[in-house]
């Protein structure tokens, strides 16, 4: 499921992060740290004259900071306030609006603001400042009187004073106030871009996405050439589910500017969610050639190479970006996953291995574990896992569900069933935990704590195919439970049609109910799309009720020859097979 907010669109608009943080303060953020009170010695005489503090107002601040410095904010508020008011120094009415803020007084924030403004009207601080004390308060016309000072002032410093006040005002709630106020002051200002972009922005943060479609195309009527907005045109087309509207535009957008390469390498990314695998490839090939030193496009170009099962290709990518140190470890991390394609374990072991530092040396290290597991080297699987928990003990979780599946993976089902357990007990509803859990719940033969396992994930989420596939599969086993059964697995077909083992176990339950021709089709389908065991034995069976022994024997043969030591697949053979011998 996407989970959309506000500021992961904008981290995908900048594609490295060009958002910055806040300079507005909030309770949590400011540090009141204490005001200069005196100007250096090498300032001029007239300045020195200028900025001569009294003795009584220099008492004050030190009153003020002193009780600042005891948390007592109301009495420097208003010492910082009085100071400000008698010396004439903007200096202090900034600092009286910020501690106004940090303590969340409206009222004391706008007569600190207003001050500072009459006494200091071009900072951009306390227009900021000013604006957002207005959003929050819900004063609109005040919000729109600041806001286009702010843009009159800096145009081209509007979109990030505009930006860090939707971040703010996004965690207060305030979206579509701010969204309105945009509204008036893009009337008053017609013709910049800027003020229509921010608002297609905060229409998505609404969940509106032709609104902020509407809004995005204001923005480039104006200023057409903008990538930004391009760039999120196209993610407004592709957060909508339309990737052929995504491709048109980043396709003419890429056409008419063909040095940006921003603007590629998202069409690239769009290819590639579209399983336009190739169409992707050639892309990236254009990046590279033209920047053979853009690393990250030759790192995907050699993932796209993976997909089409061009291992020599990808390796050769790989192997060239093993003399860059800051790319090392991405290289080292994917030439072992090619070695275990390969079946090559050690050679796959020693790449993982070697893979020390940066972002994937847990993956390096989980994958090294599964490698283990899969050639059933349990003992040193063991050891492995044992140790990462000490290494990485924010990744507890996944190690937790890797012992999990090491357990279940030796049959030794009791421990797992007890490690999820006491996991469980910390992290009641946890998804994962659950799911885990119902499945060991199934092999230890408690019917009831898989059943309630996956109810429970399906409370907090109904469509969550997965959970609804298990827990309709598992009543299967129950004649009086096919209704249910039913119910749970036709919603899971509505929601992924074309997953196999939804299919798989929606064939099986076609079966159970005495309709061959129907689980017929839906098992075909389902061995067709991902030839694993389970369906190959419930396809044999089904071929074998319909009298069809030849080609059952046939899938069965060809499936147990994969596999076998596969439980499903012998279980068909001990059931129907060993009695025609």
């Amino acid at each position: 499921m996407l989970i959309f907010r506000l500021f992961s669109v904008i981290i995908l608009i900048f594609l490295n992060g060009c958002a910055s943080s806040p300079e507005i303060p909030s309770a949590e953020e400011e540090v009141l740290e204490p005001v200069k009170i005196a100007e250096p010695k090498e300032k001029t005489q007239a300045s020195e004259a200028k900025t001569a503090i009294d003795p009584d107002v220099m008492y004050m601040l030190m009153a003020a900071e002193l009780a600042g410095q005891r948390g007592q904010y109301a009495i420097a508020l208003e010492g910082y306030m009085e100071a400000a008011k008698r010396a004439k120094d903007p200096r202090f009415a900034e600092r009286a609006a910020k501690i106004a803020m940090y303590m969340k007084d409206s009222k004391k924030t706008d007569e600190a603001v207003s001050l500072w403004l009459r006494q200091d009207p071009a900072n951009p601080t306390a227009r900021k400042i000013a604006a957002l004390s207005a959003l929050r308060t819900g004063k609109k016309q005040a919000a729109v009187d600041h806001l286009d000072a702010v843009l009159k002032a800096d145009p081209a410093g509007f979109e990030k004073t505009a930006l860090e006040l939707a971040n703010v005002l996004q965690n207060d709630g305030k979206s579509d106030f701010f969204y309105e106020v945009l509204d008036t002051l893009a009337v008053k200002n017609p013709d910049q871009a800027v003020v229509y972009f921010v608002q297609s922005l905060l229409a998505m943060e609404m969940k509106d996405n032709a609104l902020a479609e509407k809004k995005v195309q204001q923005a480039l009527n104006i200023q057409p050439d903008w990538d930004k907005a391009l760039i999120f045109q196209a993610q407004i087309a592709l957060f909508s589910g339309d990737l052929t509207k995504a491709k048109t535009l980043l396709k003419k957008a890429t056409v008419k500017y063909p040095e940006n390469d921003k603007l590629k390498k998202l069409l690239a990314q769009v290819l590639i969610k579209a399983t336009e695998y190739e169409a992707a490839g050639e892309v990236y090939q254009g990046i590279v050639q033209a920047n053979p030193k853009d690393a990250e496009s030759q790192i995907a170009l050699a993932l796209v190479y993976l997909q089409l099962d061009r291992e020599g290709k990808a390796e050769d990518i790989f192997k060239q970006l093993l003399d860059q140190p800051e790319w090392q470890s991405q290289a080292g991390f994917y030439l072992g996953k090619i070695e275990e394609k390969r079946g090559h374990t050690q050679k796959a072991l020693a790449w993982f291995d070697k893979v020390s530092e940066g972002p994937l040396v847990f993956e390096s290290a989980i994958s090294a574990v599964s490698l283990l597991v899969k050639d059933k080297k349990f003992d040193e699987a063991n050891t492995r896992l044992s140790l990462l928990s000490s290494q990485f003990p924010k990744q507890k979780l996944r190690i937790i569900l890797m012992q999990a599946g090491l357990y279940g993976q030796q049959q030794h089902y009791e421990k797992g069933y007890q490690l999820l357990t006491d996991a469980l007990a910390g992290q009641p509803d946890q998804r994962d935990l659950l799911y885990t859990r119902a499945l060991m719940a199934e092999r230890i033969n408690k019917p009831d704590v898989l059943e309630a396992d996956l109810k429970k994930i399906l409370a907090k989420n109904p469509n969550d195919a997965e959970a609804l596939n298990a827990l309709g599969y598992s009543l299967l086993d129950n004649a009086s439970r096919y209704a249910d059964a039913e119910k749970y697995l036709q919603q899971a077909l509505k929601l992924q049609p074309n997953e196999a083992v939804i299919m798989d176990s929606f064939g099986w339950l076609q079966f159970k109910q005495g309709k061959l021709a129907q689980a017929l089709d839906y098992l075909e389908r389902a061995y067709a799309k991902q030839p694993e065991s389970e369906i190959a034995a419930h396809l044999a069976e089904v071929l074998w009720a319909l009298g069809r022994k030849e080609e059952a024997r046939k899938a069965f043969n060809t499936a147990i020859k994969k596999a076998p030591e596969d439980e499903y697949l012998l279980d068909f053979q001990k059931r129907i097979l060993s009695g025609e011998e």
